[in-house]
């Protein structure tokens, strides 16, 4: 929708990695700036980077096209578009996406130096914030540029809210910057920035503004997340607490408690150490940065090559005063999370393997009952299995008497019958033959027994 400005000069350089990365994507703004200037800055969060990037290019898209802004040029992270009014001042909107944020710019450049500029709105002709932008908003900047002596001290509350100024001179002796570093009714924090030298604030203007938007875009994300860093140490305050009741308890009634009543203290610590675990994530993620955040503070404070301006607080102090320390006490929160975190971990572990062990205990005195109950089970089988050879031997014993009974009784009829000779004999000769019978009963009768006792056991499985 913009169209690209033509880079002034001939480029001869064939695009690559080397000519990205010190080709810088502003090389062709500083053209469209100048003094004086009204600018506006905010930063806002994004959540989720790699979606919100996007977004908020195509947002910077829409507020464009809102803005009636033909001129310019759009890139991955960086675009710009400018328009000019009939009375020759200039409107220069500027966006760009960071790593974990994006900024918006908003430039009011006035063709007429003459003409009184003071914080608030905008004053371009037309102009009017046409949107509402996506994410957390991280500060908002409302900073002047004017090519004209410093107002005094004494004038100067009257134009910065707060009750505290803070002012230096900055890239040499010629330009003075003062803030309150508090914001005014529009929630914006005001930045004066004079020069009785047009010429110099002209030549610093663009890197006067990267740096001090730098400072406090960084500065404030590095306080971005004290809220959740007060919460996190009462928090793990707690957990330190819990746990060393937890592990006193542990030493003192370990030796003689059930497994089952370890178990209950193994969930109980499991879920505190899920706890801890979920809260490690949750900080590593919000103050991870906080350190190379930090150091981009000081370094872009360096660049500033501050001198004391009159009775006035270097700004260096107050940025130094609010962000001193904090970046120490995230890392040391961090460190005691994740000292908890192994704590919680090593006391799991040692429970895990009283138990294992307990377990183990019992299973080999089960293993014994079991080797003890086995053997009683063989002793009674095997008097079982005498007892039923020996109930099956008097079977066919009495079976052999009740079938030489019945023969004799039959032999003898045949004697008296004439049928044999010697009743005594022939009952002689019917014995053996009254004890195969006897055993060959016994013996059919177990198989079958056996047999449908098999085929009951297959029966029941199947069901």
């Amino acid at each position: 929708m913009t169209d690209p400005v033509p880079p002034t000069g001939k480029d001869t350089r064939h695009p690559g990695f080397l000519n990205r990365i010190h080709q810088s994507n502003k090389q062709y703004l500083p053209q469209w700036l100048g003094v004086p200037a009204h600018i506006h800055h905010v930063a806002y969060r994004m959540a989720n980077p790699p979606v919100e990037r996007p977004n908020s290019r195509r947002e910077f898209q829409h507020l464009l096209q809102a803005l009636d802004i033909s001129e310019g040029a759009i890139e991955e992270k960086f675009g710009y578009g400018f328009k000019t009014a009939p009375n020759g001042d200039r409107l220069v909107v500027v966006w760009e996406a960071h790593t974990e944020y994006y900024s918006y710019q908003v430039w009011h450049v006035v063709h007429d130096a003459t003409s009184p500029l003071d914080f608030g709105p905008i004053t371009f002709p037309g102009y009017a914030m046409p949107l509402s932008p996506l994410g957390l908003r991280v500060n908002a900047l409302d900073i002047l540029f004017v090519p004209q002596a410093p107002p005094s001290e004494a004038e100067l509350p009257a134009r910065l809210p707060g009750a505290m100024v803070y002012g230096s001179r900055i890239v040499g002796d010629e330009i003075v910057a003062v803030t309150s570093f508090t914001p005014d009714e529009y929630d914006r924090e005001r930045y004066l920035v004079c020069s009785v030298s047009e010429q110099a604030l002209r030549q610093q203007v663009a890197k006067i503004v990267d740096t001090i938007v730098a400072i406090e875009n960084y500065y404030h994300l590095v306080m971005l997340p004290m809220k959740a860093f007060s919460r996190a140490v009462d928090q793990i305050h707690d957990f330190e607490q819990r746990h060393l009741y937890q592990r006193s308890v542990l030493i003192e009634q370990l030796s003689g408690t059930t497994p089952q009543t370890m178990q209950k203290w193994l969930t109980v610590l499991t879920q505190d150490l899920l706890q801890v675990s979920r809260l490690a994530e949750s900080m590593r993620y919000r103050l991870s940065a906080s350190v190379p955040y930090d150091r981009i503070v000081q370094s872009n404070m360096a660049s500033l090559q501050e001198r004391p301006y009159g009775s006035l607080r270097r700004l260096s102090e107050y940025v130094s005063w609010k962000i001193t320390g904090v970046t120490e006490g995230y890392q040391q929160l961090l460190q005691r999370i994740d000292a908890m975190e192994k704590d919680f971990e090593a006391t799991v572990a040692v429970l895990r393997t009283h138990i294992e062990l307990r377990l183990q205990e019992q299973n080999i005195g089960l293993q014994d009952q079991n080797m003890k109950l086995l053997a009683s089970v063989d002793s009674t089988t095997r008097a079982q299995a005498i007892l039923q050879r020996t109930v099956e031997s008097l079977s066919v014993i009495v079976i052999t008497y009740y079938l030489t009974g019945l023969g004799s009784y039959v032999l003898k009829a045949c004697y008296e019958m004439g049928w044999l000779k010697n009743a005594t004999v022939a009952t002689a000769v019917f014995v053996p033959i009254a004890f195969g019978i006897s055993f060959t009963l016994m013996t059919v009768g177990r198989k079958i027994i056996v047999k449908r006792m098999a085929h009951s056991t297959k029966d029941g499985a199947g069901h």
